[in-house]
């Protein structure tokens, strides 16, 4: 059993950043691969970026690829999504999410064992 805890979200002007962090409890964290998924007001879930079980492997939407970096800490139990250069299309709640069955990044989030709670990122114009 793994449990997310998303944190990192705010109000941002566009062209800041932010830094998402999802902290998980429990042993097997090391042995999910994990991921970031967002969703914005009216629209469905969408993949953001994804991560090896040992991070040597990212997988990333091509909405924000060179803008945003996941990485991941093992000894800390905690995954990060470092996001630049935001835009206003960029605003939705974010997600993190553990599979466990996987050792390669996805972008199929019915996949995914468990999630995080969300966390706001809105970016004005």
């Amino acid at each position: 059993q793994v449990q997310l805890v998303d944190s990192g979200g705010g109000l941002v002007q566009a062209g800041d950043s932010l830094r998402l962090a999802c902290a998980a409890s429990g042993r097997t964290f090391s042995n999910c691969a994990m991921g970031w998924f967002r969703q914005a007001p009216g629209k469905e879930r969408e993949f953001v970026a994804a991560i090896s079980r040992s991070g040597s492997s990212t997988y990333y939407a091509d909405s924000v690829k060179g803008r945003f970096t996941i990485s991941r800490d093992n000894a800390k139990n905690t995954a990060y999504l470092q996001m630049n250069s935001l835009k206003p299309e960029d605003t939705a709640v974010y997600y993190c999410a553990a599979d466990r069955n996987t050792i390669v990044p996805h972008s199929r989030g019915y996949e995914y064992d468990y999630w995080g709670q969300g966390t706001q990122v809105t970016v004005s114009s």
